[in-house]
């Protein structure tokens, strides 16, 4: 074969590979779930507030290095955190509310994305059921909706992380 066939079946994969992409989602949910040993209005209180996150936060129990700012307001819409740390640097606000059911934070990282996180609370015995989620866009960009396909193994073992540090934070 010549240089120029290489060339032509090496474009001709990679145009392949490309359209194979946009097959991919764009949409991503990553979604764990739960019982905490807690009513929801103790949950609520802590997931809603900026400096009660920190309590159960799964990247601060993986990277003692991580700086947290906190900003806004204590709790509520409004309250939130920067942070910057092995895992990234961005920030984390909560951006809408439902009293004692679920609190619902966006989360800003720069050119990486913009995903939304929710945790809803419904009572489950003498606990709470806790699912906690995550909604990513990854855009028309091909690599990004293959990196799309490792978002739940990679982000979910944090989200179980995350879960078991909030029943800690919770133990009476």
């Amino acid at each position: 074969m010549t240089l120029f066939t290489w060339i032509v079946l090496a474009a001709g994969l990679l145009a392949t590979l490309a359209a194979a992409a946009f097959t991919l989602p764009r949409q991503v949910t990553v979604t764990r779930s739960a019982t905490v040993d807690a009513a929801p209005e103790t949950l609520f209180a802590l997931i809603s507030s900026n400096a009660g996150y920190q309590r159960f936060n799964p990247y601060a129990s993986s990277d003692p290095d991580l700086k947290i700012e906190l900003f806004g307001p204590d709790q509520g819409v409004g309250s939130g955190f920067r942070f910057d740390g092995k895992e990234g640097k961005g920030s984390q606000t909560v951006t809408a509310l439902v009293p004692d059911r679920s609190v619902t934070m966006q989360i800003d990282l720069g050119a990486m994305g913009q995903p939304t996180q929710q945790f809803d609370l419904t009572p489950e015995g003498s606990g709470t059921r806790v699912t906690w989620s995550m909604q990513a866009d990854m855009g028309v960009n091909p690599v990004a909706r293959v990196f799309g396909l490792f978002m739940d193994r990679m982000i979910g073992k944090t989200f179980e992380t995350g879960l078991t540090n909030l029943n800690a934070a919770t133990a009476g």
